[in-house]
C-alpha cells in the first residue's frame, strides 16, 4: 500500500492508535511507523495478530510498542498509558479508532460503554502524555455522524447513536484541548469495505454493503480509509474540526 506521508515526516514523533491489531487501525499505525514514528498497538483480545504487526515494523527498521487494553476497563486504560508513557516518554498523536457494539454477547450498554463513555476517558486519561502541538484523531463513520439527519440502517442504529454520542462528548473537550495547543479531528467515512463492521452488517442484513456501494459509486477500503486517517494526523485542523471522506449527497446537514 502506497503510504499518504513522506518518509522520515514523523521522524522522533510517538504515536498510539486504540483498536490497532487489524483493519483500519492496523493500516494507520503502519502508516506512521512507515513515516518514522514510534508507535503504540493496542489490541483488547487480538495479542497475536498485533505481536506479528509490530514484529514486521521493526523488521522495516521502526520502532513498536504492543499494548493491551479494555479500554471500557479506566484501570486498564490507565495501565495502558503508564506503559506508554515509560516506554516512549510521551504522545504526540493519539488516534480513537477503536469502536464497536454488533459483537454477539455483549450487554445491552456495552455500544454506549466503548464509542462513547471509554473515547472519554482514553483522551482524558491521555491528556497528560500529549504535549503543545499534538493531535487527536477521532475515526467515526458518516452514518453517525449524520445519524440525527439521516436514518441508517435498523442494524447499525445503536452503534451509529452511540458513536454521534461520542463526537458530541469529544467536541465538548475541543476548549481545553484548544488551551493545551492539542488539536483534534473528526476523521467522517461512509462504510468502509473489508472491516468486521461491514462483515458484522452484511451477515445481519444480507446485501447491506452492496446496496451501500451502489447507492455511492464506490466505497474506501481499509487502506484507503486509513490513509485519510494518517493525513488527519499531520494536516492543518479544519476550521470545523471536520473531514468528511468519500460520498455525502445522501446524507443531511450536519444537526
Amino acid at each position: 500500500m502506497t503510504s499518504p506521508l513522506a518518509p522520515s515526516s514523523l521522524s522522533g514523533k510517538r504515536a498510539l492508535v486504540t483498536g490497532s491489531s487489524r483493519g483500519i487501525g492496523a493500516d494507520t499505525v503502519s502508516y506512521f511507523a512507515g513515516a518514522g514514528a514510534s508507535v503504540v498497538i493496542n489490541y483488547r483480545n487480538k495479542e497475536a495478530r498485533a505481536r506479528k504487526l509490530a514484529d514486521s515494523i521493526e523488521a522495516s527498521g521502526g520502532t513498536a510498542v504492543v499494548i493491551g487494553a479494555d479500554l471500557t476497563d479506566p484501570e486498564s486504560v490507565a495501565a495502558m498509558f503508564a506503559d506508554a508513557e515509560e516506554k516512549l516518554g510521551g504522545l504526540d498523536i493519539l488516534v480513537l479508532n477503536a469502536s464497536g457494539g454488533m459483537e454477539a454477547g455483549m450487554e445491552s450498554d456495552y455500544a454506549m460503554k466503548l464509542n462513547r463513555d471509554a473515547q472519554v476517558n482514553v483522551l482524558e486519561a491521555a491528556l497528560p502524555l500529549l504535549g503543545d502541538g499534538s493531535r487527536v484523531v477521532f475515526v467515526t463513520s458518516h452514518q453517525a455522524h449524520f445519524i440525527r439527519t439521516t436514518p441508517t440502517m435498523p442494524e447499525y442504529e445503536q452503534v451509529a447513536l452511540s458513536k454521534r454520542a461520542g463526537e458530541d462528548a469529544l467536541r465538548e473537550l475541543i476548549p481545553e484541548l484548544d488551551e493545551r495547543g492539542i488539536g483534534f479531528v473528526v476523521v467522517s467515512g461512509d462504510m468502509i469495505e473489508g472491516t468486521i463492521t461491514a462483515t458484522l452488517l452484511e451477515r445481519a442484513n444480507p446485501g447491506a454493503i452492496q446496496a451501500r456501494k451502489d447507492a455511492a459509486g464506490r466505497l474506501y477500503n481499509v487502506s484507503e480509509f486509513a490513509a485519510e486517517v494518517a493525513r488527519a494526523a499531520v494536516e492543518p485542523v479544519p476550521a470545523d474540526h471536520t473531514r468528511l471522506i468519500g460520498e455525502i449527497d445522501d446524507f443531511g446537514a450536519e444537526a
